[in-house]
């Protein structure tokens, strides 16, 4: 049964929304909703001109009898920025500090809120890159992960520190920790995990000596994988001069009160330019 326009425009931006990257062509939408495609592209012009001036994202139309939409969300740097201050605003002041210089963001982590804005601002720094899949290292960095890669619409890897029979074969790699005192410590991932050439973002929750991080840079050199980026929810470098290079970050820990046990966070490197 055919449908109102209007019904027919809400049902195309919900599907376009829910779809992010996918190509999908007017001959889908058109026997979806049973009606020609040349109302269909009309339709689309008028969700791309809206999505546009809201700032909603791009809608990108490609002409032609075979031709189709593909929706890429976007959020402007301003909207970022207010999101991540709410976030800031609402871990400031409290006693997050733990020993070593590592803060406490399990709260945070598993509020499905505060990883919605996680994962929307770092993929929006990603969005014209040709990203094929998310990684991270188990277990605190899975959540941010699996959010990021929700919104480049991408599967995501997780490294681990133990083997496991289900994983089969394994490739590892040593890294030095900076959670265990400098000890040397090693990462691995299933052979079956990346295809050499494979473009990866790597994505953490927290870095104080950039050691994981390095380690799973290197991981994905022994794949002949393809580093196009680092992202980090939360750093801490107060007192250290020998800070970790190419990487972006959400928060910043700008100071610390050690008597009594308060952080200041501030807006990470991602806002700097």
């Amino acid at each position: 049964m055919k449908i109102k326009r209007s019904e027919r425009l809400v049902d195309l931006t919900y599907y376009l929304i829910t779809h992010p990257f996918e190509i999908v062509s007017l001959t889908y939408f058109s026997d979806r909703f049973q009606a020609a495609k040349s109302s269909v592209s009309e339709d689309l012009a008028i969700i791309k001109k809206r999505f546009e001036s809201q700032k909603i994202g791009k809608l990108e139309t490609i002409p032609g009898a075979s031709g189709g939409a593909r929706f890429i969300p976007r959020l402007a740097k301003e909207d970022q920025e207010v999101m991540v201050q709410d976030l800031i605003d609402e871990i400031n002041h409290t006693e997050r500090l733990l020993p070593g210089g590592f803060i406490y963001l399990s709260d945070i982590l598993g509020n499905p809120k505060w990883l919605q804005v996680i994962g929307k601002v770092i993929a929006n720094q990603y969005l014209d890159q040709d990203i094929d899949t998310v990684m991270t290292v188990a277990t605190s960095g899975i959540a941010v992960a699996q959010s990021v890669a929700s919104y480049l619409n991408v599967p995501f890897k997780i490294v681990t520190r133990d083997p496991k029979v289900t994983e089969g074969s394994t490739v590892s790699v040593n890294y030095v920790s900076g959670a265990s005192g400098q000890r040397v410590e090693k990462m691995e991932l299933s052979r079956r995990s990346l295809e050499e050439g494979t473009n990866v973002l790597v994505v953490d929750d927290f870095i104080r000596s950039g050691g994981t991080i390095e380690g799973m840079r290197s991981l994905l050199a022994e794949f002949k994988a393809n580093l196009i980026g680092s992202a980090v929810v939360v750093e801490n470098l107060v007192g250290k001069s020998d800070k970790p290079k190419d990487y972006q970050t959400l928060i910043s820990v700008a100071q610390i009160d050690e008597d009594q046990k308060t952080i200041e966070f501030a807006l990470g490197s991602l806002f700097d330019s």
